[in-house]
């Protein structure tokens, strides 16, 4: 989980952590971007409740709304941290664009 946990924290300098009924939380400004779910459970499920509003191709990404990425071992976290840093880095920036000023009408 340590291995997961720091390559999202990585990946922006935005993104924090959080621990609420006994759930860890991965945020941004633009909100909850994963929770670790299924402690009991071998190895990392992240939970992303909003990665429907991601549109980059992440094969690992499972679900269409609420997305999962289950991760085995220190070797595929190793393995899938560029994957986890480009979804950290697109749901940040979608914060970015929300925030952004909007163009007035003429």
């Amino acid at each position: 989980m340590r291995r997961v946990r720091d390559a999202i924290l990585r990946a922006d300098t935005s993104m924090s952590e959080r621990v609420q009924y006994g759930v860890t939380f991965a945020s941004s400004k633009s909100g909850d971007f994963a929770a670790f779910v299924r402690y009991r459970e071998p190895g990392v499920n992240l939970k992303l409740m909003r990665g429907g509003r991601l549109q980059g191709r992440y094969p690992h990404l499972e679900g269409r709304t609420v997305k999962r990425i289950r991760i085995a071992d220190k070797r595929e976290a190793t393995a899938r941290a560029a994957e986890l840093k480009a979804m950290v880095k697109e749901w940040c920036s979608l914060g970015d664009a929300a925030k952004a000023p909007k163009a007035k009408k003429t």
